[in-house]
C-alpha cells in the first residue's frame, strides 16, 4: 500500500519545510527503493550506487555541515520524517544499512580535525564511501567500559588486535569507526580509531539474521592491523565520552523507527481489513477487528506524542537521557504488540513472505536489543532518575 497523503498527526512541531522535505524523500523511496526492496532482501545487502542516489536526494547529509556535503537542519523532525518514509518499504534493514553512517561519522564531526573531516566525513556524505561503527564485541554488548580490542602505540601507528561483532554495514564498509582500548581498564582507557577496510590484517565474515536481511551484518577481525595515529578521533583515552554523544540520538532514532514500523503495520492492517471479505462482509465489520485497530492506533499515537516532545527537547540541546531510554522501551514494546496483532488480523496471509507485516514481525526484536537492550535502558533510566 502506498499512501497518497502524509500520515502526520496535526502537530505544531512540523512546518512547510518539513513537508517539502517529506515530498522529496517520498519520491526517492517510491522511485529507487519500492521496486527493488525484495531483490535487495534476497541479495542480503544494498547496492553501493544506492548511497550515491541517497546523497543526491539530500538524505545522507541530513544534519551535517554543508561544507562537507551535508544538509544542515534545525531539528530532528527531518530525520523522523526520513525514517517514516523509508519504512514504507516495510524493511528496517534499508534504514539500518543505508544510514549506518548516522552512527559512524558523528564522532568525526564532533572531535575530528579538519583533515579528518575531509578524509572520513565528506566522502561518506557524498555517497562515495560507506561507513560503519564498531563497538560491540563477542564478549559483551553494552558494556563499553570493558571492551577488549587493543590498540598498542608503536611510533606513528597503533597495532590493533581483537574483534567486533553485530556490525551493521560491516561487509561493505570502506571505513569503520572502532572503539579500542589504548589505556587501562575502565572508561578512561578507550579511544576511537577510523580503520580503513584495505588495512592489512583486517578481515570480516557475514552474519545471517532473522530480520534486516538487506542490511549486511558482520563480525570484524583485527590481526596486528597497523593504523596511523592520524586516524585517531580526539584525544587518546578520551573516546568514551565521544561514544556517549552518539547514544541519545541513536536511541531516539531507533524509537522513531519502531514507531514508523508500527504505523506501517497499522496502515496495512486497516487496508486489509477493509478489503478482506469474510462470511459475506468486510473483515472490518467485525467489532473485534475494529477494536483491535483502535487499540493499535491508541498505542502508536502515544509513542508519537512522546517522540515529538523528546525530539523537540534534544533539538534544543537538552539531554533527557532517562526519558529517551524510556521512550525507546515504550516504542519497541509497542511495535512488538502492534506487529503481532497485525499478523493476527492478516491471518494466514500475514504468515507468508511478501507481506510487510510478516517482515516487520521478524524485525521487532532487533530494535528492542540494538542501541542498548530494554533491560539496560531501564537500569540507565533508573540511575538517571536517582533511584
Amino acid at each position: 500500500m502506498t499512501r497518497s497523503t502524509p500520515n502526520l498527526i496535526a502537530s505544531p512541531y512540523y512546518t512547510a519545510d518539513h513537508e517539502q522535505f517529506r515530498t522529496q524523500i517520498r519520491r526517492f523511496v517510491e522511485r529507487e527503493c519500492m521496486p527493488n526492496i525484495e531483490a535487495w532482501e534476497a541479495a542480503g545487502e544494498l547496492p553501493r550506487e544506492l548511497h550515491l542516489k541517497a546523497a543526491e536526494a539530500g538524505l545522507l547529509g541530513l544534519g551535517f555541515p554543508e561544507e562537507f556535503g551535508g544538509v544542515p537542519v534545525d531539528d530532528l523532525f527531518f530525520m523522523v520524517i526520513a525514517t517514516e518514509e523509508l519504512m514504507q518499504t516495510g524493511a528496517g534493514g534499508l534504514l539500518a544499512s543505508l544510514l549506518s553512517h548516522g552512527i559512524a561519522v558523528p564522532p568525526v564531526m564532533h572531535v575530528g580535525t579538519q583533515e579528518q573531516k575531509e578524509r572520513f566525513l565528506k566522502p561518506v556524505l557524498l555517497g562515495h564511501r560507506i561507513a560503519a561503527l564498531a563497538i560491540t564485541e563477542p564478549s559483551g554488548g553494552s558494556d563499553v567500559a570493558n571492551l577488549r580490542t587493543s590498540a598498542k602505540r608503536d611510533g606513528d601507528h597503533y597495532i590493533v588486535n581483537g574483534s567486533k561483532t553485530f556490525i551493521t554495514s560491516g561487509l561493505r564498509a570502506d571505513q569503520i569507526t572502532v572503539a579500542v582500548r589504548t589505556g587501562e581498564a575502565g572508561l578512561g582507557g578507550v579511544s576511537l580509531l577510523v580503520i580503513e577496510a584495505d588495512t592489512p590484517g583486517f578481515s570480516r565474515s557475514r552474519l545471517e539474521k532473522m530480520g534486516w536481511w538487506c542490511s549486511d551484518t558482520a563480525t570484524l577481525y583485527f590481526d596486528n592491523c597497523r593504523v596511523p595515529v592520524a586516524n585517531r578521533l580526539g584525544s587518546e583515552n578520551g573516546g568514551f565520552m565521544t561514544i556517549m554523544l552518539n547514544f541519545n540520538n541513536e536511541r531516539l532514532m531507533l524509537a522513531a523507527q519502531a514507531w514508523a514500523s508500527a504505523m506501517v503495520c497499522y496502515e496495512e492492517s486497516l487496508a486489509y481489513a477493509r478489503e478482506r471479505q469474510t462470511f459475506g462482509k468486510p473483515l472490518i465489520r467485525n467489532q473485534v477487528i475494529r477494536h483491535k485497530l483502535v487499540d493499535l492506533k491508541t498505542r502508536i499515537d502515544a509513542v508519537k506524542a512522546q517522540l515529538d516532545l523528546l525530539c523537540w527537547r534534544v533539538s534544543r540541546k537538552q539531554m533527557p537521557v532517562a526519558e529517551v531510554c524510556m521512550l525507546k522501551n515504550l516504542a519497541t514494546q509497542t511495535l512488538e504488540y502492534v506487529a503481532g496483532e497485525a499478523v493476527q488480523i492478516f491471518g494466514g496471509a500475514g504468515y507468508l513472505r511478501g507481506a510487510k507485516v510478516e517482515r516487520i514481525f521478524r524485525e521487532t526484536k532487533v530494535l528492542s536489543i540494538g542501541g542498548g537492550a530494554s533491560e539496560v535502558m531501564k537500569e540507565l533510566a533508573a540511575k538517571q532518575l536517582g533511584y
